[in-house]
């Protein structure tokens, strides 16, 4: 049978993409592929060094069946020629920013991403001599300014996190394209449904697949999603040599929740604006962060360049007394809402992020990048992944944490 990852709409594409029938057994569900290694009938070299995607599968580090299917799947829903997944989200960016970056370059990274991305890039690269510039994505001012000859990779993220803030994905796009670097952006608040960065101009798009493409916060991993040539490199470097590849069991448990993407993303969508409109118009809360609010003051930009606004709010409560109170009640109050880290399941999940806090251990921000994180996040937000529980008990749960 052959396999046809392109279909007509993205429900077909999230549940055939990357999939066939068992060729011995024809099974209707793909089977899990756990072998390190593989049969050789042919001679084939012991280095991965000529490896190419038409080698027959000889050791799961270069590649296996399992993890294949599961990153056809994701180049299928991104639009992509290809796609390499990893152990985590991560694996998935230190390979972009180690497999396109050397000694001597220069990359050019949001101000706001993902504590790990933030820490990593302002800790890590500059010990391997990469000088790292980072912008606020939001002001294109800011972000030519930050170009210089040397410059390699820009590595947008939106909506970042935790903060909800938007970056015009097409400009960006073409500022990296007319200076020569590879442009990456991270697209896990959106997923494959909301946002295809790649339509906007950018190179390389990356997910933690723990989050919304697994969607149920049972296996880590991470993708890079791209050109065959670009996602080769990545590959041949990072999951080869580096060896940050996905377990099979990984890949099959995130290909199944992939299935039903297109219909969870609908139903994240549905609670959040329940839950957002509900939030706004709660005395306690002084602030509402959503994409498809009104009220988001990016919430036009949102609308030119997401198709679904996801699951994510950021609110606040006023003072930072009042957020780490709440978030004690929190703690041990919450009935259906888990106050816990990780986003994209299908549990509701919330947790605190104090301003102070984040920007000590991971943003290091200071002067008017400070200032305009403090714009949007005050002292601190609850950043609220909106499950696909009834909308009605989530507000319960809060009402409840909020009296």
């Amino acid at each position: 049978m052959k396999n046809l990852d392109r279909f007509k709409g993205l429900s077909t594409t999230a549940i055939h993409g990357g999939e066939n029938p068992g060729p011995s057994t024809r099974d209707s569900a793909p089977p899990i592929h756990m072998s390190s290694t593989f049969h050789v009938e042919e001679e084939t070299s012991f280095s991965a060094a000529g490896f190419s995607e038409d080698n027959p599968y000889v050791y799961s580090r270069w590649s296996n069946p399992s993890v294949d299917m599961l990153s056809r799947k994701i180049a299928a829903l991104e639009g992509t020629e290809d796609c390499a997944c990893f152990a985590s989200g991560m694996a998935a960016a230190t390979s972009m920013f180690l497999s396109f970056l050397s000694s001597g370059d220069h990359a050019i990274i949001s101000d706001v991403a993902y504590a790990g991305v933030s820490e990593f890039a302002r800790d890590t690269l500059p010990r391997y001599g990469i000088e790292v510039s980072f912008v606020d994505m939001s002001d294109l001012d800011s972000l030519r300014n930050a170009f210089k000859s040397n410059t390699r990779l820009v590595h947008a993220e939106s909506p970042a996190n935790p903060i909800m803030r938007i970056s015009d994905l097409p400009k960006i796009a073409e500022l990296a394209k007319q200076a020569g670097a590879v442009a990456t952006c991270d697209s896990t608040f959106s997923s494959p449904i909301a946002t295809r960065p790649t339509e906007f101009g950018f190179d390389l798009v990356m997910h933690s697949v723990t989050k919304y493409i697994g969607g149920h916060g049972d296996a880590l991993g991470g993708a890079v999603a791209g050109s065959r040539d670009m996602v080769g490199r990545l590959r041949s470097e990072s999951c080869i040599h580096h060896g940050g590849i996905m377990s099979p069991f990984n890949a099959w448990l995130i290909s199944r929740g992939a299935s039903t993407l297109p219909l969870r993303m609908k139903a994240h969508e549905a609670n959040a604006f329940a839950i957002a409109r509900w939030l706004e118009s709660h005395p306690k809360v002084t602030r509402v962060l959503y994409p498809g609010l009104k009220s988001h003051p990016q919430h036009r930009l949102a609308r030119t360049q997401m198709k679904n606004f996801s699951g994510m709010i950021a609110f606040q409560v006023g003072s930072m007394e009042n957020g780490e109170k709440l978030a004690e009640t929190m703690r041990s109050g919450l009935n259906v809402i888990h106050y816990a880290v990780s986003l994209g399941h299908h549990r509701s999940l919330i947790y605190w992020l104090s301003t102070d806090a984040m920007i000590e251990s991971s943003f290091k921000l200071k002067g008017d990048q400070l200032e305009s994180y403090r714009a949007l996040a005050g002292d601190g937000v609850f950043r609220f992944s909106v499950g696909l529980e009834d909308p009605e008990d989530l507000i319960d749960d809060l009402e409840a944490a909020l009296a």
